[in-house]
């Protein structure tokens, strides 16, 4: 009985300091995850899911982990296995959605995000990830990329060029006394700004790097001066984060003095209680563009604007608004020399992570754009930069694992050109209608020729478009626009030639030719509509011939009305010979007397009546 009781002592203790080891290591693990340690944090959560203890909650921070250390595919793993158990709070929903955005599973990651919807209720950001749909994306513009070979085997990114050199933010740490400091995120050295000038990469001189993060950064048009960001520790000179456990950013500038940058002075919005950082300048250089989550914002990190008054001097910081800023993230804004911003995001529909979006901010209706392929991945796309010289420039991403710099050639949109032509006489004709289709026969753009027949708009390169042109007088035409292989053009052009409806009175707009009772002659109102068709056969249709077709009404007997009828086709036979018109182009003039009544009646008014007694013209051939 003792032993047995010893035995049972024994396994008391020995749980009781399993327990008690496990209960150290989560304490530690969520301590790593704290302090922004994810690499270290991964490995001591994966232990405790093995020993089994807390697995949920581990399995979610692993999940967050994962997702910190942008690794979407690890972490759809973990956030599935946390998401078994009931109860679970919607957060993770939102969070696996994104996930699996990150993985391509767009209609799972619409199924969970409305799963949270339901769960949670509604917002701007789901709204929008629910209401719209990648598919939608019309790129106009088109992108050919290639890695830039300045890239390192850690994290590249932040490229701006100015004057033949392109300066850029890297961990490589080459060329820093610093190698054993590393960023214990994820496990790289930290970040300095580097320049590659003539083929060769360098520290940036002067007093921009420092021991932890600096960049990204813009530089004005002359050269003169740079703002960049860096982390806040030059403030507190320990380098320690802030009481959230985290090194927060800010924004700073520095002076060009005989090529080294110098005079390094804090700009006075900065604050130690949130991040501000990622300036670049507007066409005017008169604006600050910039990212903070600086309180009063829409959510997350927002885009803000900043009047620049010169000596180190600032307006107020502008928030750019719910139409760009989301409750999520908005970082890496760069502004064109057209005002158009570009800035990343997760707060908008994207393809995977953050995505890169642009604004035309001289509009005044806000629409924000996905740039799409291949820009954007399933992965974070960020750091945008164009030159607008010559329509090239960088941006990075992480689909390959690490950040890497791609530069890109802009292609602009293609300028669709056409011409709606009378295929019979190659006149051009004025407001037809064209109208271009999607993949889906959704109408994209509708079109209104001008009085030479001319169209214009603008479409997407390497697509298809079904195209429809429509004119009162023509036969509808359909046919494909085909814009693949076009990278060395920059308009396209598509011309369309419409057959004429065949009907004479309406091609020229006459009236029916009437008479008088019992007359065969032309009446004055008559001759102003067969000037109409003599203006036609002469000046639009010169190989038109005709057929003239008389007829009464049904007073009188047959033998009668055929003979007045025949009267009549004469007469306006005649007519149309005598304005000029080659008696061989027409084919015949014949009566049909009271057979063919434009009215069947039996006792017709005499409305009716008149409305039988015409002349009328059928085509016989148009060219």
């Amino acid at each position: 009985m003792k032993n047995l009781n010893y035995l049972i002592l024994l396994l008391f203790i020995g749980n009781s300091f399993m327990v008690s080891a496990q209960s150290a290591k989560q304490k530690k693990a969520d301590k790593l995850f704290n302090d922004l340690a994810y690499i270290e944090a991964v490995e001591v959560y994966k232990e405790l899911i093995e020993k089994d203890h807390n697995t949920t909650y581990n399995n979610q921070k692993l999940g967050d982990s994962y997702m910190k250390l942008r690794s979407p595919e690890n972490a759809v793993f973990y956030y599935a296995d946390a998401l078994k158990v009931p109860d679970i709070s919607p957060e993770y929903y939102f969070k696996y959605a994104q996930a699996l955005r990150g993985v391509k599973r767009y209609d799972e990651s619409r199924e969970w995000m409305q799963k949270y919807c339901d769960s949670n209720g509604r917002s701007a950001v789901v709204d929008e990830m629910l209401s719209k749909d990648i598919s939608d994306f019309k790129i106009k513009e088109k992108y050919i990329l290639e890695k830039v070979d300045f890239n390192s085997d850690y994290s590249d990114f932040g490229a701006f060029e100015k004057d033949g050199k392109i300066y850029f933010v890297s961990a490589r740490d080459e060329g820093m006394s610093r190698k054993s400091k590393t960023y214990s995120w994820n496990g790289e050295p930290f970040l300095d700004v580097y320049q590659l000038e003539a083929g060769t990469v360098s520290p940036v001189p002067g007093d921009v790097n420092t021991m932890l993060h600096d960049g990204p950064l813009c530089i004005s048009k002359d050269g003169k001066t740079m703002y960049f960001t860096r982390n806040n520790y030059i403030n507190n000179k320990k380098g320690k984060p802030d009481k959230d456990k985290t090194n927060n950013l800010k924004i700073y500038c520095a002076s060009n003095v005989n090529g080294n940058w110098e005079n390094v002075v804090e700009l006075p919005f900065n604050n130690d209680a949130y991040s501000v950082g990622h300036p670049a300048f507007s066409p005017d250089e008169k604006t600050l563009y910039f990212a903070s989550g600086m309180p009063g914002g829409v959510g997350g990190s927002d885009i803000y604007k900043v009047e620049i008054l010169g000596d180190n001097l600032f307006g107020k910081p502008v928030n750019l608004g719910d139409k760009i800023n989301t409750s999520l993230d908005e970082n890496f804004p760069f502004v064109t020399e057209y005002n158009v911003l570009y800035f990343s995001s997760n707060g908008h529909l994207g393809l995977g992570l953050m995505d890169i979006f642009k604004a035309d901010l001289a509009k005044m209706e806000i629409d924000v754009e996905n740039l799409g392929g291949p820009v954007n991945s399933n992965m974070d796309d960020f750091s945008y930069f164009q030159n607008d010289q010559n329509n090239t420039g960088y941006f990075a991403s992480n689909r390959d694992a690490s950040d890497d710099i791609y530069g890109f050639n802009l292609l602009k949109p293609l300028i669709l050109k056409g011409k709606v032509t009378d295929m019979v006489n190659q006149s051009p004709i004025p407001l037809a209608t064209v109208r271009l289709m999607d993949e889906n026969d959704k109408q994209i753009a509708f079109l209104e020729t001008d009085q030479d027949g001319n169209f214009q708009t603008e479409i997407n390169r390497d697509t298809k478009y079904p195209i429809q042109a429509k004119h009162i007088k023509y036969h509808e035409k359909t046919g494909t626009v085909n814009s693949f292989n076009t990278d060395d053009k920059e308009e396209l052009f598509y011309n369309i030639a419409l057959s004429p409806i065949e009907d004479v009175e309406y091609l020229a707009e006459i009236d029916n030719i009437y008479f008088d009772f019992d007359k065969s002659n032309i009446r004055a109102d008559a001759t102003k509509e067969l000037d109409k068709l003599v203006d036609l056969m002469k000046n639009e249709y010169p190989e038109l011939v005709i057929e003239i077709g008389s007829h009464t009404d049904i007073r009188g007997s047959n033998q009668y009305n055929e003979a007045l009828a025949l009267r009549r086709a004469t007469s306006t036979y005649e007519y149309l010979v005598s304005k000029g018109i080659s008696p061989h182009r027409i084919q015949a003039y014949k009566g049909y007397g009271e057979t063919k009544p434009a009215i069947a009646c039996d006792r017709c008014t005499s409305s009716e009546h008149q409305l039988n007694r015409r002349s009328i013209f059928s085509v016989v051939k148009m060219n």
